[in-house]
């Protein structure tokens, strides 16, 4: 919002006293907040800093420890510069002392070879800084209608990074509070540069206020969300300091993407939140309450003399973090897919979100549909629309049994988040699963939580176990093979990549370790169980 010192010495009064810089020109572009004219030694204390100093010299020191101290304090209090009138006290140079203190602190120090009227030279710094100061209000006048229409016609966050690029000519990126790269924008400059090592390099700039500039790493910094509730951060590169204009465009862009994240939440809110409370009154009591189904009919989804069948959804693949802000949108935007594809076959449902695993979705049916065709074309259209969002995840559909009363819903709901946890340990290229599609791993992921099953696997593996973890050999991943090949040795050495003359030694070793025979098909068995119920611990 300041000129700099080399702006105010440009400046047509100035020019014609002759300046010259003679210390100090790292300094020149330094801001000037104020020209200040003072002929006595000890002006420091009057000063805020930002003054660009005006003075003949008559009443400074003459001897040079009294030149240094001087400069010294000016230096200390932020002065912008010192210029000095070569006409009354100096006519050819200024003392050496001054021009060594200036050099030092990095301090302007303009001399004027001709007479000057100081007056003047106030009025016109003070005039450029006026100017620049309207000129800056103008500028934030207008970034503040610019984004006040983005938000109005409620702009994707990658409409309102395109306008902050423009607008300011830099990069820049909205990212997580979990430094993850949500959307950005390179200003024309080159993308792989702007984005190399990101999480690293913004995990080391903290800043204390909501907007900061970090000097060292060129960042300006700006808090995304409502207080209480941050969500997220917009870093504009700016390798020099940036003006006021810029802090603006910062500022009110984060308010944009801010407004924006509220409305689309509230967006989802019409219609999911509503769907998710029924759910969770599903999920939730033995007895749901009276009115639920009344309610639901009122949704569209009615629950009387319907077949009723219980829906999971899961992502198929850990988000990685460049893909998400957190689970919980990554399940908003799959719920938003798995309603869209019920509308889109005709089915009605309730979709909704109850926990930070799966979307729920209870299908509301005809008596006499037939039922594998629906979810057939439902899973479909959930696979498809759930590779549109824009995290483009895989997925599992799975579907509890039918049930012909709002009771026995809970049931069917569960038993479907169930076998969407037993498909995601055995992948396979259905559409959907049912019970009888997951077979064992179903059985056992129904039974996870029981202690005796845990003891059992614990009893099966525990010393093959220490042992990998004490000698760091493979040995249960070898005993894997052989079981997933049904105890076929040759097809279990290839699959381990081992010989088999190793492989055989190596299975010698598991039999010693266990106590057990592998040419014993039951042992097989077991152990093929165990294995499994410790993949559902991990």
């Amino acid at each position: 919002m300041y000129p700099t010192v080399a702006e105010a010495l440009a400046l047509p009064v100035i020019r014609r006293g002759r300046p010259r810089v003679i210390a100090g020109a790292a300094g020149m572009q330094g801001r000037v907040r104020w020209a200040h004219v003072a002929e006595v030694a000890d002006i420091a204390h009057l000063l805020r800093g930002g003054e660009l100093v005006l003075t003949t010299g008559l009443l400074l020191p003459s001897d040079d420890a009294g030149l240094t101290r001087y400069v010294d304090d000016l230096a200390a209090v932020g002065a912008a510069g010192l210029v000095v009138e070569l006409v009354r006290r100096w006519s050819d140079e200024v003392p050496g002392a001054l021009v060594s203190a200036a050099e030092r602190h990095g301090l302007p120090l303009v001399t004027l070879a001709q007479e000057t009227r100081f007056v003047t030279v106030t009025e016109a710094v003070v005039a450029l800084i006026v100017d620049a100061q309207l000129a800056e209000l103008r500028a934030a006048e207008q970034v503040h209608e610019t984004f006040t229409a983005l938000t109005v016609a409620g702009a994707e966050p990658a409409e309102v990074l395109r306008e902050v690029a423009r607008t300011a000519g830099l990069p820049v990126v909205l990212e997580t509070l979990g430094h993850e790269v949500l959307a950005y924008d390179a200003a024309g400059e080159d993308p792989t540069a702007l984005l190399a090592d990101w999480g690293q390099r913004s995990r080391a700039i903290s800043v204390s206020e909501r907007t900061a500039y970090h000097e060292e790493s060129g960042w300006l910094v700006t808090v995304v969300g409502a207080r209480g509730a941050d969500w997220g951060r917009l870093v504009l590169v700016s390798p020099e300091p940036p003006p006021h204009r810029h802090v603006v465009v910062a500022e009110r862009a984060a308010s944009a993407l801010a407004v924006h994240r509220l409305v689309a939440r509230d967006r989802e809110s019409l219609e999911r939140q509503t769907h998710r409370t029924l759910l969770a009154q599903l999920l939730g009591e033995s007895q749901p309450p009276a009115d639920l189904s009344a309610r639901a009919a009122a949704l569209g989804v009615p629950l009387e003399r319907r077949q009723l069948v219980g829906i999971a959804i899961r992502p198929g693949t850990s988000p990685s973090p460049a893909q998400t802000l957190a689970t919980q949108e990554v399940l908003r935007d799959l719920a938003e897919a798995t309603a869209l594809a019920a509308r889109r076959v005709t089915v009605p449902a309730l979709v909704g979100v109850v926990d930070d695993t799966s979307v729920r979705a209870l299908l509301s049916l005809p008596s006499t549909a037939g039922l594998d065709g629906v979810l057939r074309r439902l899973a479909k259209e959930v696979h498809r629309m759930a590779a549109t969002t824009q995290h483009g995840l895989p997925v599992v559909v799975a579907a509890g049994t039918t049930v012909t009363v709002v009771a026995d819903v809970r049931r069917s709901l569960g038993e479907a988040v169930h076998i969407a946890g037993a498909a995601l340990r055995s992948p396979s290229t259905r559409l959907y699963h049912r019970l009888d599609d997951v077979r064992l791993h179903g059985l056992l992921h129904l039974l996870r939580e029981d202690e005796r099953l845990r003891a059992f696997a614990d009893r099966e593996l525990g010393p093959l176990l220490a042992r990998d973890t004490a000698q760091g050999s493979r040995l249960v991943e070898l005993l894997r093979c052989l079981c997933e090949h049904g105890g076929n040795k040759s097809a279990a050495a290839a699959a381990a990549h081992l010989s088999r003359t190793a492989y055989y030694q190596q299975l010698a070793r598991i039999e010693q370790v266990l106590g057990v025979s592998l040419e014993d098909p039951e042992s097989i068995l077991s152990l093929h169980v165990a294995l499994l119920v410790h993949d559902l611990k991990a």
